[in-house]
C-alpha cells in the first residue's frame, strides 16, 4: 500500500525509518489504529541473537506515533512524556509487523498502545505511551 499516494512516505524516508525498514500497509480510521512492517537488520542483534531491547522500543515508538499521526489527519505529532514496554518473546532479526492505536486523545494529553509481532503473528512485544499533542514538524527538504 506504500506508494506516491501515501502520505507517510516522504517521513518514512528519514534516516531512523531506513534503518528500521518501515513500511506502511494501513490504517483504521474507526479504531484509530495503523499497521506498519519492519525490517530488523542483522546490526540490531545483540550477542544473545535478539534485538536490542532499545531498539525494539524504538519500533513500538514509530508505531504509536503513526497512529496518532494519521487519527489526527497528519496534523498532529505526538511528543512522549513517557513509553512503557514489555517484550514477551525475543526479537529476532527479519521482517515484523507492529500495530499502533490510539487510546484516548484529549487536548493536553495522549494514550497510546503499541505492539510488535512476528510474521506468524505471535505477540513479542507491547508498548503504552502517554505523549503532548503538538503540531507535526514540516519536514525539510
Amino acid at each position: 500500500m506504500s506508494g506516491a499516494n501515501d502520505p507517510t512516505q516522504h517521513a518514512l524516508g528519514a534516516a531512523h525509518a531506513d534503518l528500521m525498514g518501515v513500511e506502511f500497509d494501513s490504517f483504521d480510521a474507526e479504531r484509530e489504529e495503523i499497521t506498519l512492517r519492519f525490517h530488523a537488520p542483522d546490526s540490531f542483534i545483540t550477542p544473545r541473537g535478539s534485538v536490542q531491547g532499545g531498539l525494539v522500543a524504538g519500533f513500538l515508538d514509530e508505531v504509536m506515533g503513526w497512529a496518532h499521526v494519521w487519527a489526527t489527519n497528519h496534523e498532529e505529532a505526538p511528543l512522549n512524556l513517557d513509553l512503557t514496554m514489555t517484550i514477551l518473546r525475543p526479537v529476532l532479526a527479519g521482517p515484523l509487523v507492529g500495530k499502533g492505536r490510539v487510546i484516548r486523545r484529549g487536548r493536553k494529553a495522549i494514550f497510546l498502545e503499541g505492539e510488535l509481532f512476528d510474521m506468524d503473528g505471535k505477540l513479542l512485544a507491547r508498548s503504552t505511551s502517554t505523549a503532548i499533542p503538538t503540531p507535526r514538524p514540516v519536514a525539510k527538504d
